[in-house]
């Protein structure tokens, strides 16, 4: 199990940087669960990570998901996954990161983007929450040059 992951925006996390080779980055963190073919590797990590790779076998993207609050995603500081969306962001934000609302969250210009699908309820992390509770948590990251992350779906 590896301990919480932390951003390094625009380059990927601790354990899996863009224009790193597959070998290097499974030196590191073992081999993929289920390799998805030559451009997606699922890692047993938690938190988990998904590595898309180019036709060189180079990293493009780094994707890390929410753990449920075990083990989770930070930036700077801040714990960035299994919180409520517009938490991150404001926090962010106030420290001089601008957001920009792209899909299913924000991208970051300095090489980041968060995102929610919906999936996890609100009163996983707040037992008050309503049935009907509007508020997204992040529930990934996804880390590559701004270029690339605007240009990319989630």
């Amino acid at each position: 199990m590896m301990p919480d992951m932390e951003i390094l925006a625009g380059v990927g996390v601790t354990s899996a940087r863009v224009g790193e080779s597959r070998a290097v980055i499974e030196s590191r963190v073992g081999p993929a669960l289920r390799p998805g073919g030559k451009r997606l590797a699922v890692y047993p990590s938690h938190p988990v990570l998904i590595v898309t790779y180019g036709a060189d076998d180079t990293a493009e993207m780094v994707e890390v998901g929410n753990d449920g609050g075990a083990e989770e995603v930070f930036f700077q500081g801040v714990q960035v996954t299994y919180r409520f969306m517009d938490e991150v962001v404001a926090e962010l934000e106030a420290r001089g990161h601008r957001a920009e609302r792209h899909d299913m969250g924000y991208v970051f210009r300095s090489g980041f983007r968060i995102w929610s699908m919906g999936a996890v309820e609100p009163s996983e992390i707040d037992p008050d929450a309503f049935d009907d509770d509007p508020r997204l948590l992040v529930e990934g990251v996804t880390v590559a040059p701004y270029r690339d992350l605007v240009g990319a779906g989630r």
